[in-house]
């Protein structure tokens, strides 16, 4: 499996850093929506579900979690834990969000609006989907 991460320009001095975002430079595609997790309990895993269609990118802008990632073959986990890196999840990738610090907050920027028909949250389907969309039965 491969694991895309983005590393983010950082501009600073003296005052604190700034990270600057851009569509078709740091972001490989147009975003569309923004929203953000935090205040997540201990214990708590999140995600469990890929997309047919949406691309996402992920950054833990405070804190630390891990992110598993399964593209149908293999599993690779990710630590997110530096506001200048994203990681990079296409479509085809089932994803679930853990072991959030408690001051986490992971901001996701996706390509797509919310549409609920886009989700797969069944891990048997997203087997299915990914053996169609390579062309094996």
């Amino acid at each position: 499996m491969q694991v895309v991460t983005v590393r983010f320009q950082p501009h600073g001095d003296d005052r604190g850093q700034l990270i600057a975002l851009e569509e078709s430079k740091e972001i490989p595609f147009h975003v569309k929506r923004v929203y953000y997790i935090y205040d997540t309990k201990s214990g708590v895993r999140r995600g469990f579900h890929a997309h047919k269609k949406l691309e996402q990118i992920l950054v833990c802008v405070h804190g630390s979690c891990k992110i598993m990632l399964d593209d149908g073959e293999e599993r690779a986990d990710v630590l997110l834990d530096k506001p200048y890196e994203g990681l990079y999840i296409s479509n085809d990738t089932w994803r679930e969000m853990y072991d959030f610090s408690s001051d986490a907050v992971l901001l996701v920027l996706a390509s797509e609006l919310y549409d609920e028909s886009d989700y797969i949250r069944n891990y048997d389907e997203f087997l299915k989907f990914v053996r169609a969309k390579k062309g094996v039965q």
